[in-house]
């Protein structure tokens, strides 16, 4: 068999219009969304990544800032432009690209941004409410995976699904939505002796190390979905995922490209966050 692929262009353009349509609601009544993006330092990745959200929020009818920072920018200088923002009613989200200089405490600045415009779903507090299912953001990128396994309508309850990798970004906020779909979850890391064992009786696999081929075809149940996180280049210097693509696509029913899977969903699923921090407010 040949996976489907599961085009996650196709699904944020369908979720960015659905964003727009409340976003214009929402404006029509005086309180357009808005989120404040962050950027100290030089990284050009960082960079491009800033650009697209900040055009993603452009597109879909949301109000944004985007402060850049040199790389000397102090860290209480950061935590007080936090705090300003925190208190602006015209700012429903808030982002801190990382990585940041190594002067400055990702933790603290984290842990900075008010509860409420927490879009990123990465603090303390977030990952409270998502371990103990309180309504709260979750974190971008798991978020769109766990869109993109719906919009197969491959039914999660019951079902068994493995997880490469354990970051606060990616890995464990991606086990608890699993758990929530009433799957099965094991979750694989480097200290895993053979996580082929694991995933060749998963249902679901989601692969998020940042390591090409850490998921090959011989590891894979035949049908399974395979979700790739991961962004790295190839010999070729060719974007590519963890996922030995060309091999696994002959095995799994389902698979995301790299790119074209997860990357667009995680700025969707940044604006769906945005868009409801500004209709609680």
């Amino acid at each position: 068999m040949t996976a489907q692929l599961i085009d996650g262009l196709a699904l944020s353009k369908s979720i960015r219009a659905e964003v727009a349509t409340r976003a214009a609601a929402l404006t029509a009544q005086g309180r357009q969304p808005g989120l404040a993006v962050i950027i100290v330092g030089d990284d050009p990745a960082s960079h491009v990544y800033v650009r697209n959200k900040v055009k993603a929020c452009a597109d879909a009818g949301l109000h944004s800032v985007l402060e850049k920072y040199d790389a000397d920018f102090s860290e209480a200088a950061l935590l007080a432009r936090i705090d300003a923002l925190n208190h602006d009613p015209r700012i429903h989200g808030i982002l801190v690209q990382m990585p940041l200089p190594k002067h400055i405490d990702p933790h603290k600045v984290i842990e900075a941004i008010a509860t409420a415009k927490d879009v990123d779903g990465y603090s303390t507090l977030s990952a409270g409410e998502l371990m103990t299912q309180l309504p709260g953001f979750r974190p971008c990128t798991p978020y769109g995976c766990m869109k993109l396994i719906e919009s197969t309508g491959f039914d999660l309850r019951g079902k068994h699904a493995v997880v490469i990798g354990r970051s606060n970004t990616v890995g464990k906020p991606m086990a608890l939505l699993l758990l929530q779909a009433n799957a099965t979850v094991t979750v694989c890391h480097s200290a895993t002796p053979d996580i082929g064992f694991h995933t060749r009786q998963a249902d679901v696999v989601v692969a998020a190390v940042g390591r090409r081929n850490v998921l090959t075809a011989d590891m894979v149940k035949p049908g399974a979905v395979v979700i790739d996180v991961g962004i790295n280049r190839n010999d070729e210097g060719k974007l590519c995922g963890d996922v030995d693509f060309d091999g696994v696509k002959e095995v799994a029913g389902w698979i995301t490209p790299v790119p074209g899977g997860v990357g667009p969903m995680t700025i969707a699923m940044l604006l769906v966050n945005t868009l409801e921090s500004a209709e609680r407010a």
